[in-house]
């Protein structure tokens, strides 16, 4: 299992960055790793909402059909995903207000296929890298939620 905690400090609202982050359709705007939002549901995010979304890492695209397992607007959003080959992963974001900011954590664990030797190969392939573009994506988040609420 691969797990990354990383966190940031937004000037701007949780409901404002709820709006940004929970937008299917921005996803490009902010997460490094995603390439293409395929099927996904209609409306808000809520618990139950499905997408399928096609993400790249060392230049591999994959794919993962997430679905919104539980959905606190706007505080707590717990995504699981199924991957290629039986892959499994939890990606959860939390918004607390924070010294007049909204502090934004997210937490993601990767459950790779085939027990320990999955493991092994995961991080040998991945590497720091999904650390890197957490950080990367919340840096994107910051902006992207400054910018708006400064216009």
């Amino acid at each position: 299992m691969g797990q990354v905690d990383v966190s940031i400090d937004i000037a701007a609202t949780p409901a404002e960055v709820w709006a940004i982050a929970l937008d299917p359709e921005r996803l490009g705007d902010w997460v490094t790793i995603h390439r293409h939002l395929g099927e996904h549901s209609d409306g808000p995010a809520r618990e139950g909402y499905e997408m399928t979304q096609t993400l790249t890492l060392r230049g591999a695209p994959f794919k993962v059909h997430w679905r919104l397992a539980a959905c606190e607007e706007p505080r707590l959003a717990d995504w699981h995903g199924d991957g290629p080959a039986g892959s499994r992963a939890e990606t959860s974001y939390l918004l607390e207000e924070h010294d007049g900011c909204t502090r934004f954590t997210y937490h993601n664990e990767f459950h790779a296929p085939l027990g320990v030797i999955g493991r092994v190969a995961q991080r040998a392939v991945a590497g720091d890298i999904p650390r890197t573009e957490a950080l990367k994506s919340l840096a994107r988040l910051k902006r992207l939620c400054e910018r708006e609420r400064a216009q």
